[in-house]
């Protein structure tokens, strides 16, 4: 007899997420560069190219990059993977405190950081034809105006409903139709593995960090987040197990009490209590191995 896999239905507590981002590169070919580079080496057409930075040492550029690049880290920390470069899954636990982040970076970008720029930006084609910038590479063409910068900058944040295996609204007839939700049920449930593989990584690296960096028996330096990095990610075995999973439930509550009092100050202070808590992490590690 075949088993019967029942696919757990998440649609009522989790959702999928996307952020939509676009935003000047700030980089342009040099085709006459080029050209000078394949020559110079005897090379063909296609052998070489030099893009060349447009803005250097701006710190207002230089800061709306950084907090598009901090979406991103929020996005991945919050979400787990669902759809190969699309939506991500993000559990109704993590909402809030995602929704958030996220719209507090938006507000920084859109509000702070981008009208800033923007102000300065006539200022900085300016000074980018300096010789401690471009030089002779200069070239006024590479750069837009400002209204027209203004064009390549958007976020947008998207979220939606995650379909039920058996949530089809097409008319292809009753064999078609369980076809197609047999199919999709397989896909769910893949997804959700998949989801699911990308939390025990997180967690298997995190504790696979704090194991290297505890070991000897010399005074070690390390940072705070060597410990917290570990407690996030227990607070995230929690909110990220959706379907009740457990071997995760065990996990959460196996590094808790693995852990509980550990300080980043005490690691630092006392080889013993460092050595101790190190066997007590490759125990976890050895623990869950099969989760990994």
């Amino acid at each position: 007899m075949n088993a019967i896999i029942e696919t757990p239905s998440i649609s009522s507590s989790a959702m999928l997420v996307e952020i939509n981002r676009r935003r000047w590169n700030g980089y342009a070919r040099n085709k006459d560069a080029t050209e000078q580079v394949q020559a110079q080496y005897g090379a063909g057409k296609k052998s070489a190219r030099v893009n060349q930075t447009l803005l250097i040492n701006e710190p207002l550029f230089d800061q709306v990059n950084t907090l598009y690049g901090c979406l991103s880290t929020v996005l991945y920390h919050c979400t787990m993977p669902w759809l190969d470069r699309g939506p991500r899954l993000l559990t109704t636990p993590m909402f809030f405190e995602f929704n958030k982040q996220v719209t507090g970076i938006v507000a920084e970008i859109e509000n702070v950081a981008l009208p800033a720029f923007f102000a300065e930006y006539p200022n900085m084609v300016a000074r980018a034809g300096s010789p401690d910038r471009l030089g002779a590479l200069y070239n006024p063409d590479h750069y837009p105006d400002v209204d027209d910068l203004k064009d390549h900058y958007s976020i947008t944040l998207k979220y939606a409903p995650v379909p039920d295996a058996g949530d089809f609204r097409v008319d292809v007839g009753q064999e078609a139709l369980a076809m197609l939700r047999s199919s999709y049920e397989s896909y769910y449930q893949d997804q959700l593995k998949s989801a699911y593989a990308d939390v025990w990584q997180r967690t298997h690296e995190a504790l696979t960090n704090m194991s290297k960096k505890l070991e000897g028996e010399k005074k070690q330096t390390f940072r705070d987040t060597l410990v917290s990095n570990v407690e996030d990610m227990v607070e995230l075995l929690d909110k990220f197990n959706i379907t009740g999973d457990e071997t995760m439930r065990r996990a959460k509550a196996r590094i808790e009490q693995a852990l509980r009092g550990v300080s980043a100050e005490a690691l630092r202070e006392d080889n013993s209590y460092r050595l101790d808590t190190k066997r007590k992490v490759d125990e976890l590690l050895k623990e869950f191995d099969g989760a990994w």
